[in-house]
């Protein structure tokens, strides 16, 4: 595969090296030292600066943004969207932003496990804070942002947990949203099917809390290789090999200071804990708003009235630490769901019909979870019934995808003119429409509920619909775009296209 050049750029190794690659790109990354306040102004700025995504107009899709100057937290540092920017991605992942969904796709198929350090010293253990010091209070320790009016109370949006299964010690690592409780206290939501719930509920059922951590500020290959989901990555496989796969060296971790679990060791905060059984916390005990956060859909999530509870034993973290988040719906969540969603649909689509899937994107439009485009490339009268036949592939490797687009290979499936434009000239509604009704969705999904249509039997139950918007091969010859003549504009418009070439 053709892939973007940084040979000239260091390796990224961590967050750290993955900002100075950034820096040396133009209008990647931006910094101020102008006070902020962590609660809704931080999420406020950015939502204008670069949050994209399906976050409320007026949004764009910008630069990465470091908040040096964090009111009531000093020296503290506070970074959002690195990864809310295709193109941004691609840069940091060695690729091209079109290659995405295939580069990720190569990775899986080869991984690399990590490897743990032993008898050495890790960077994200150059600080140690003990809940069990008198002194110690996490709301005071570490910014952790709200990003609106409404939410629940502080969240860590990109706290990466990780955790084993009590029986056999496979590891596992999420991302999931983490409310700030107390000084020593977080909720934890997890979404249905997620690893490391099943590991909880089997600690549980013994009576036993979870250990383990919470990795934040990381190589933006570790976050993105966690967001893959069964079937691609079943229950027993270890994401971390993903990140492996990437960089072409295994991801180190570290044994926690507190805890029988291990950290990432280049990680810039850790916070360790355990997730208590039988105990439950209602998401806005202490703001009584009735809403969560902003969810990847758009909207702020419903509060949940009953959630697991993290007893944080310690926090960990390197000297001058960077806390990263997101903002909830913006381009950044696109991207870390959206582009693992590409390349499961692409690896089982190219698994069953090699070569008729060309490329997948998980549009922004669905958060990066419930719109998919599928490019199809039809080569002759028997690829008939192949493109639908794709769809449903998808739908079954990615559950919680509720629409497909299918379009040819002239569509440039990036450019939502362009595939609105294909819906518009090869798509008959009652003709190329295919209904799923009755299956498993996303409960983040406000209209995947019986009250919005009796028939939904459940919350998070939903109709999923595939629109086939390819040409029929028996009328290819109708369907032929326009050619125009290939010319370099560069000489006509250098400021434009600053170099020649076509």
């Amino acid at each position: 595969m053709d892939r973007t050049d940084h040979t000239a750029s260091p390796p990224v190794i961590d967050l750290r090296s993955a900002l100075v690659r950034l820096e040396q790109s133009p209008d990647e990354l931006i910094s101020t030292d102008h006070e902020i306040d962590p609660r809704s102004e931080l999420a406020g700025v950015y939502k204008r600066v670069g949050a994209g995504g399906t976050v409320m107009r007026p949004t764009r899709t910008g630069p990465a943004m470091m908040f040096e100057n964090v009111k009531g937290y000093p020296g503290a540092r506070v970074l959002v969207g690195l990864m809310a920017k295709r193109e941004r991605v691609a840069l940091l992942l060695d690729s091209r932003p079109e290659e995405l969904g295939r580069r990720m796709g190569e990775a899986v198929l080869n991984g690399i496990a990590p490897v743990v350090l032993k008898g050495q010293s890790a960077p994200c253990q150059e600080q140690v804070f003990r809940a069990d010091d008198p002194h110690f209070d996490l709301r005071k320790l570490l910014p952790a942002p709200t990003n609106t009016e409404e939410d629940a109370g502080p969240y860590f949006c990109l706290g990466l947990l990780l955790g084993s299964d009590p029986d056999n010690g496979h590891t596992d690592v999420t991302i999931h949203r983490l409310c700030v409780q107390g000084r020593d206290e977080l909720s934890v939501f997890f979404a249905p099917g997620r690893h490391i719930d099943a590991f909880r509920a089997k600690a549980e059922e013994r009576g036993e809390a979870l250990p383990i951590t919470i990795n934040m500020g990381l190589d933006p290959a570790i976050p993105i290789g966690a967001c893959f989901e069964a079937p691609t990555t079943p229950l027993g496989f270890d994401e971390l090999t993903v990140a492996g796969g990437l960089r072409g060296r295994a991801v180190e971790l570290v044994d926690a200071v507190t805890v029988k679990e291990r950290s990432i060791a280049r990680a810039e905060i850790v916070i360790e804990g355990e997730i208590l059984p039988g105990r439950r916390i209602r998401e806005d005990v202490n703001t009584n708003t009735g809403h969560a956060m902003p969810e990847f859909p758009g909207y702020n999530g419903p509060a949940n009235p009953s959630l697991p509870v993290i007893k944080v034993k310690a926090v960990t973290m390197r000297k001058n630490a960077i806390l990263q988040t997101l903002v909830g719906p913006g381009e950044e969540h696109v991207n870390l769901a959206g582009i693992p969603t590409e390349a499961s649909i692409f690896n089982a689509c190219d698994k069953a019909l090699p070569g008729f899937v060309k490329n997948v994107y998980a549009h922004s439009a669905g958060g990066g979870k419930l719109l998919a485009i599928l490019q199809v490339c039809q080569r002759s009268a028997g690829d008939a019934g192949k493109a639908r036949q794709a769809a449903l592939i998808a739908l079954a490797v990615y559950r919680e995808l509720k629409n497909i687009i299918i379009v040819d290979d002239d569509v440039d499936l990036f450019d939502s003119n362009d595939v609105l434009w294909a819906m518009q000239t090869r798509y008959q509604g009652n003709v190329d429409t295919m209904f799923l009704p009755g299956v498993t969705g996303h409960v983040l999904d406000p209209s995947q509920v019986p009250e919005y249509d009796p028939s939904i039997p459940a919350k998070g139950v939903s109709c999923k619909t595939i629109f086939d918007c390819t040409y029929p091969w028996k009328l290819k010859e109708h369907f032929v775009r326009a050619q125009f003549r290939e010319v370099d504009p560069h000489p006509f418009a250098p400021s434009i296209f600053p170099k020649a070439g076509m």
